[in-house]
């Protein structure tokens, strides 16, 4: 009995992959991959150009409180770019009132967002970052409008800058 019991004991422990070592691996496999982007600086570099809340978002991949940031209600037509690089990443017709807090768009302008995996919060999520100074601007999810994309491209104002149409 103690046999059958002892076996079982060691099949269980060395048969099972924890999801701490998926996590440890993806991790070491995130920072093994670092992207090259056309606009690379130097961290103080960057923190001269930012503000306090853009370098916390865009280079420490923070969050804003949700319904701070002043994007939030633009109604005017326009382009929503990258507060750090210019780049162009959201149109004005993409935008829609999500109710979270947050600026929100059904689709990205292509090719202008990146996209990684993300489990900081012990699952995943879809990171998307400016293409052109890798820049984290938020998250996209499926719960956007079901008449155009279903994504919700949930995104921290501090991130962009508006550029109205002339």
């Amino acid at each position: 009995m103690l046999k059958n019991i002892s076996l079982y004991l060691l099949i269980v422990c060395f048969g099972c992959k924890g999801v701490s070592q998926e996590k440890e691996d993806l991790t070491s496999q995130k920072t093994a991959e670092k992207k090259q982007f056309a606009i690379t600086k130097t961290e103080d570099e960057w923190k001269n150009q930012l503000t306090d809340i853009q370098f916390y978002i865009l280079r420490k991949a923070g969050t804003e409180t949700p319904f701070s940031s002043p994007l939030l209600n633009i109604k005017e037509k326009g382009t929503y770019a990258c507060a750090a690089c210019g780049t162009a990443l959201f149109k004005s017709e993409y935008k829609f009132d999500s109710g979270t807090g947050w600026p929100s768009f059904d689709r990205e302008i292509p090719g202008n967002v990146a996209y990684d995996l993300d489990y900081d919060l012990g699952y995943k999520r879809i990171v998307e970052h400016c293409a052109t100074c890798g820049g984290h601007l938020g998250h996209v999810f499926d719960d956007g409008p079901r008449n155009t994309t279903g994504k919700r491209h949930c995104i921290n104002g501090a991130a962009l800058q508006f550029v109205p149409t002339p």
